[in-house]
């Protein structure tokens, strides 16, 4: 069964990297969840039977995916978009090389797609060496942030497959981390005693982004000032494309909040994300000529999203960012070290 499911997987995969519909993409994956699910002896009775389809979440395209696979061969669904899989743009390759990690995704905990193991795995599949588990914190409840209580669960299940991940797959490391929420006040929506435990935190303004420039910029520098605090993430809240329509940049004095990371050591986040792009380049580039260091994230919901990192190196390179300035091209020890300082 390992075939069929990791065939459905797969297609799923592909259709998330091409930004195609949630539903085309859900019905993939439940169908890998619901014959992963089962013993490997129903699953062959049902297909002999012709009764697959009576499952849960399998319907004629997804059970033609399954039998093909069950057959020994390549489903010809997924030979299609592999064939069909180009580059998703031709410039940023000399920074993506230069990546060690991803320091900003989300799995199923919150509002992810995929369990933990699943984005670490693909993560691994497309080069890098560790990445930072970044689950929302609790005030976001439109994302399921986690609570104090699963944020502690979440450590101990990250601990127990960190074990697994790093001798299966040449030391691989999930790093544990959190997007934390920065609240009105410039505080951040988690207590101390968590952020301290945690190896990455990444800040992001979510809720009353039309403030004025004047208490935006000042809410922003005190989460930069925190010590906990290691990226500023998506830092304008823009939207320029996508399902959730477009949204324009908050509005603060930039030249005050670049100047807090460069102070207190934070990273300014390139966001690759396609409907994000942040921050737009005239601000990209005046955080390269204020000395900012950097972190170039996917902000990734699903697995084929991790592979859209190029976006923002390729507006990292336009901009004139060098790797040497980019936190997740270090490796992990030193990035590890840079945080805890």
């Amino acid at each position: 069964m390992e075939r069929a499911v990791g065939a459905l997987r797969a297609i799923g995969y592909y259709l998330e990297r091409d930004r195609q519909p949630t539903h085309r993409v859900k019905a993939y994956r439940r169908a890998a969840d619901t014959i992963a699910a089962l013993p490997a002896s129903e699953v062959r009775a049902r297909r002999r039977a012709g009764t697959l389809t009576e499952l849960a979440g399998i319907g004629p395209k997804t059970e033609a995916v399954i039998v093909e696979a069950m057959d020994g061969a390549t489903p010809a669904y997924l030979v299609k978009l592999e064939e069909a899989a180009g580059e998703l743009t031709s410039a940023g390759k000399r920074m993506r090389a230069a990546l060690q990690a991803d320091l900003h995704l989300h799995s199923e905990w919150s509002d992810g797609g995929s369990p933990i193991e699943e984005m670490a795995r693909t993560a691994y599949r497309l080069g890098h060496k560790y990445l930072a588990l970044t689950d929302h914190s609790p005030r976001l409840t439109v994302a399921n942030g986690l609570s104090r209580e699963r944020r502690l669960q979440q450590l101990e299940v990250v601990a127990e497959l960190n074990k697994k991940l790093q001798a299966e797959l040449d030391g691989f490391t999930i790093l544990n981390g959190i997007e934390v929420d920065i609240n009105e006040d410039g505080t951040l929506d988690c207590d101390t005693e968590i952020l301290a435990r945690l190896d990455v935190v990444v800040a992001s303004v979510h809720s009353k982004l039309r403030m004025a420039a004047e208490p935006m910029t000042e809410r922003m520098v005190r989460a930069i000032a925190n010590p906990h605090v290691d990226v500023l993430g998506h830092c304008t809240g823009r939207l320029i494309t996508g399902a959730r329509g477009t949204r324009p940049e908050s509005e603060f004095d930039a030249e005050v909040v670049f100047e807090a990371c460069r102070q207190f050591g934070t990273a300014v986040e390139i966001n690759s994300r396609p409907e994000r792009l942040d921050p737009p380049k005239r601000l990209l580039s005046l955080a390269v000529e204020m000395d900012c260091v950097f972190s170039i994230d996917t902000d990734a919901h699903a697995p084929g999203q991790l592979d859209w990192q190029v976006y923002g190196c390729e507006r990292a390179e336009d901009c004139g960012v060098t790797p040497e300035r980019v936190i997740n091209t270090w490796d992990q020890q030193e990035l590890l070290e840079w945080t805890a300082s």
